[in-house]
């Protein structure tokens, strides 16, 4: 494979080990009762979707995650990935995620 079209293949992110990516959602600028806030300050959000999960979280049963589900972490050991202009890509260790949004099924 010649310089060239190495440069033209796109990269992506896997994560390994016991870790997943997850794309942060948008930093709040809004309060629910419909504020706005000012330009510099946000309500910081711990919410995203799942953008890729690592083979090993996919094959363990306690950790029923898929992904494209939305989830609630903690961002304390999230590694932030500088791979997008807007960084909200971050590799997260499953055990921060805490939990995730499930729509109720019809009974």
């Amino acid at each position: 494979m010649n310089k060239a079209s190495r440069s033209q293949q796109l990269e992506i992110v896997e994560p390994i080990g016991n870790r997943v990516l997850i794309r942060k959602d948008e930093d709040k600028k809004t309060t629910k009762g419909g504020i706005e806030l000012p330009g510099n300050i946000e309500i910081p959000t711990i919410t995203g979707r799942l953008v890729a999960v690592s083979a090993q979280v996919e094959r363990d049963e306690d950790y029923p995650i898929a992904q494209y589900d939305k989830v609630l972490f903690n961002p304390k050991n999230a590694v932030p990935v500088d791979f997008e202009g807007d960084n909200r890509l971050f590799v997260v260790p499953v055990e921060d995620v805490v939990a995730v949004f499930r729509r109720e099924k019809d009974r």
